[in-house]
């Protein structure tokens, strides 16, 4: 995960209240699963427009999957 994730983990961190122990492992694991899933519902949306023939809407999701994993540094 790069930079990103590491922001976003303490900017989450910081608004849980009374918590002053921050599990770092547990929530790099957790944004590292919600970016997965993010991907995932993109691949599922491209089956969908793929199964309606459509072709210019499929090659979108695709594309913005590319972007979150280039976002967060994450492998495809």
């Amino acid at each position: 995960m790069n930079e990103r994730i590491q922001e976003l983990m303490l900017e989450a961190g910081k608004t849980i209240p009374g918590d002053k122990h921050i599990d770092a492992n547990f929530c790099k694991k957790f944004a590292e699963l919600i970016v997965q899933e993010c991907m995932r519902m993109c691949e599922v949306t491209e089956m969908s427009f793929v199964t309606h023939d459509c072709d210019v809407e499929a090659s979108g999701a695709i594309t913005v999957k590319q972007f979150i994993a280039e976002h967060f540094g994450v492998d495809e």
